[in-house]
């Protein structure tokens, strides 16, 4: 946490006394405590959203007078590409949608020069976080798990959220929907475990009509077990005993909920994620994953561009065009057909021969940038025909 401790010295000689000059007190947002993501069950709900996000390809993008640039400015591409030095994006996007999934809100600081250029970015890793205003200006205090407490102003924080509802800031927290969901899988795996154990207790009880010392009552009961419940023991099945003692089986009886009220209770968890088995053991078809992609990963991208387009550039700059944009190739798991029907769009200039290479999972040729057209498909000059006919 010494990261965050250089950081919180930064902004107090930038901003001055923060802590002591806030004068309202907003509302609070708190995190799940941690035990969610312990769970498998969990942890593969999520995982596939989060690879997902993950693999988004950052782009800084100027549209101007002069056209389109994309990635125009070295200093940007390189922190999209590595927002930290702890990290490269794919893992700082899956950090930011983990944190998404579980707690229905994401945070990151922007960290900038003297200049007021973005030279690093950080996911923040609190368990609680709190709205203040100063000035009439927003910051966000949050408390980490050293239980350090540190305070930002929201114009350099990237805030993810979904189930934006009754709170102003924040998201709502999942914690209260899934609450008896975890305690339903927590019970059922606990009756399981139970259940294996129950199956090493006592089964059957000798009892003697006489008094006997207690070494002779062991040494009976050592006997009948080896004779007769021993692997290798030769009663085959049948047991005898004398009238000294009467036998009795002792059957335990233990709940397990059957298969098709766990498949429910996972079949809900998976739904509070808008997730799927098929997505999940990679099993989904080419009209699976893009309504998985459409309805989950598409809204995430969305979001991560207008966040980084709000914090990183200012008015001025994004009205001459500055955007960045997360865009990701679903088409990688079209199938072949589908992937060779794009064929058209490179003979149309739709695709470059690049692009289309990419979907194809091959690596680009020389000149392959370049569009390219059919001599069929060439544009029609003035929207008229020259008057000329053919015989």
């Amino acid at each position: 946490m010494g990261f965050w401790s250089r950081i919180f010295k930064r902004r107090t000689n930038q901003q001055k006394t923060v802590v002591e000059l806030v004068t309202e007190t907003g509302n609070g947002f708190y995190s799940w405590n941690g035990k969610l993501f312990k769970s498998d069950i969990i942890r593969s709900a999520i995982r596939p959203t989060a690879r997902a996000v993950g693999k988004l390809v950052p782009k800084h993008i100027r549209e101007g007078m002069d056209g389109l640039k994309v990635n125009p400015d070295p200093y940007l591409r390189m922190l999209l590409e590595e927002p930290n030095p702890l990290m490269g994006n794919q893992l700082f996007q899956e950090k930011m949608a983990t944190q998404l999934l579980l707690n229905n809100n994401a945070f990151a600081l922007i960290v900038r020069d003297d200049f007021g250029m973005p030279v690093q970015i950080y996911p923040i890793p609190a368990v609680s976080t709190e709205a203040i205003y100063q000035n009439n200006e927003l910051f966000l205090r949050f408390t980490l798990l050293n239980g350090k407490i540190f305070t930002f102003p929201y114009r350099d924080i990237i805030h993810l959220r979904q189930d934006f509802h009754s709170n102003d800031i924040f998201g709502e927290s999942p914690a209260e929907s899934l609450t008896d969901l975890m305690e339903v899988i927590t019970t059922i795996d606990q009756g399981i475990i139970k259940a294996i154990k129950n199956s090493n207790v006592i089964k059957w009880i000798l009892k003697f009509t006489t008094s006997l010392r207690p070494e002779d009552i062991r040494r009976e009961v050592k006997r009948f077990t080896e004779e007769y419940l021993s692997i290798d023991a030769e009663g085959g099945g049948a047991a005898g005993v004398d009238a000294k003692a009467d036998l009795t089986q002792v059957e335990p009886k233990s709940y397990v909920p059957d298969d098709k009220q766990m498949d429910k209770t996972i079949q809900r968890v998976y739904s509070f994620f808008n997730t799927n088995e098929n997505i999940i053991q990679s099993k989904f078809t080419e009209d699976g994953w893009n309504a998985f992609y459409e309805s989950v990963i598409e809204p995430i991208a969305i979001q991560l561009s207008q966040e980084f387009t709000r914090k990183i550039f200012t008015r001025r700059e994004r009205g001459f065009g500055n955007k960045i944009i997360f865009e990701s190739s679903n088409l990688q798991y079209a199938s072949m057909n589908t992937k060779l029907g794009l064929m058209a769009m490179v003979d149309r200039g739709a695709m470059t021969p690049n692009e289309w290479r990419k979907v194809m999972n091959l690596g680009p040729i020389e000149g392959g940038d370049q569009p390219i057209r059919r001599l069929d498909t060439a544009p029609i000059e003035g929207g008229e025909d020259n008057g000329e006919t053919q015989d």
